[in-house]
């Protein structure tokens, strides 16, 4: 199975959960700012890697994992993946596309629309940090329902 986490920027919630999935961040407690600032494409993102599926790794059962930022898509980006998928012969019981904005809060927002979009990153850095840090109950909750489903899907 494919698993596809999307946030707006693909900078840090989509990241975030990805490596909650892929187990680079222990979910029995809350990360340190070295462990997030690990995770690949953490706060690095630009505009040109918007709409660029990364490969962040593959799971315990073998599902790939991937992140991307969709910019304004909202709730079309779903289906859009999931109509290309099925252009390709993928169907919806190997692939799974995962909104991730529902982790994002407003420290998240801020800090990282400093961070990225306007590049004062030594000012957003901290801020995004802190909020992923608050957020990050939310987010393991997020990775605990997708693989009960994606183990429904291919158990």
């Amino acid at each position: 199975m494919k698993i596809i986490y999307h946030c707006y920027g693909g900078s840090h919630s989509s990241i975030t959960v990805a490596g909650i999935h892929l187990g680079f961040l222990s979910v029995d407690r809350q990360p340190t700012t070295e462990e997030l600032l690990r995770l690949p494409y953490y706060d690095e993102t630009t505009l040109g890697d918007h709409g660029i599926l990364h490969f962040m790794g593959q799971d315990e059962k073998g599902n790939q994992v991937f992140a991307v930022g969709k910019r304004n898509l909202g709730d079309k980006f779903g289906p859009i993946v999931r109509g290309i998928a099925a252009l390709i012969g993928i169907t919806g019981k190997d692939l799974m596309v995962v909104n991730a904005l529902s982790c994002v809060n407003l420290p998240m927002k801020v800090g990282g629309f400093i961070s990225r979009r306007m590049g004062l990153v030594r000012l957003g850095r901290p801020i995004v940090i802190w909020g992923t840090k608050l957020a990050f109950p939310r987010m393991v909750n997020l990775v605990k329902m997708v693989k009960q489903q994606a183990e429904g899907e291919t158990g």
